[in-house]
């Protein structure tokens, strides 16, 4: 069966939606500003695909929609013009918002007991930068507020889904493996103490 033939115009405002998106739209999100059908939408934007060819601009799908973005092998050139300091992230938000995507819906005080450490002013950051979100309260004394990530925590990773985070067990795995190298580095190299002559 032929694909339809994609109106040169429509393609043009769905290029012009992605542009100026700076979140990733859905094709729902898109048919409705377009008054058309999904599967056109759809059509669309695997034409759109195409005709990029050798432009430094992508479209891709992520966080359940599309968007437009630099191809990565120019993300070097581009971070040397345009570096987000605000995106920067801590270790300790790190290893909370990697608590929070594992655990999710997860309350403060279980986040805390993981890390070993008070979270207050990290979760208040991760809220701030749209990372994680409140999900509603936990049933029971207390009732803690739960937490879990957003769309944009997705985007930041550059994943479509939760479902494509890395399995927690194959990063222990990696992490026992680093630390293993470690001490075999520490042994190979080791230093023998010498006593010092009075």
């Amino acid at each position: 069966m032929d694909s339809p033939v994609i109106d040169t115009d429509l393609k043009a405002a769905v290029e012009c939606m992605l542009f100026v998106s700076s979140d990733p739209l859905s094709t729902a999100q898109m048919a409705v500003a377009l008054e058309i059908d999904e599967q056109t939408v759809e059509q669309t934007v695997y034409e759109l695909k195409l005709d990029r060819g050798q432009s430094g601009l992508q479209i891709i799908r992520i966080a359940g929609g599309y968007q437009m973005c630099t191809r990565p092998e120019f993300s070097e050139i581009c971070q040397k013009v345009l570096i987000k300091q605000n995106q920067k992230l801590s270790r300790a938000a790190l290893e909370t918002l990697a608590v929070v995507a594992y655990r999710q819906p997860v309350t403060q005080p279980e986040i805390e007991a993981i890390r070993g450490v008070s979270v207050s002013g990290v979760v208040k950051t991760l809220l701030d930068k749209g990372l994680i979100k409140e999900v509603g309260r936990k049933q029971t004394a207390g009732r803690p507020i739960l937490y879990a990530t957003t769309p944009q925590f997705l985007e930041h990773l550059g994943l479509e889904e939760l479902a494509d985070l890395p399995e927690i067990e194959a990063l222990a795995v990696e992490k026992v493996k680093e630390l293993e190298a470690e001490q075999s580095l520490f042994e190979e190299g080791e230093i023998v103490a010498q006593p010092i002559e009075a």
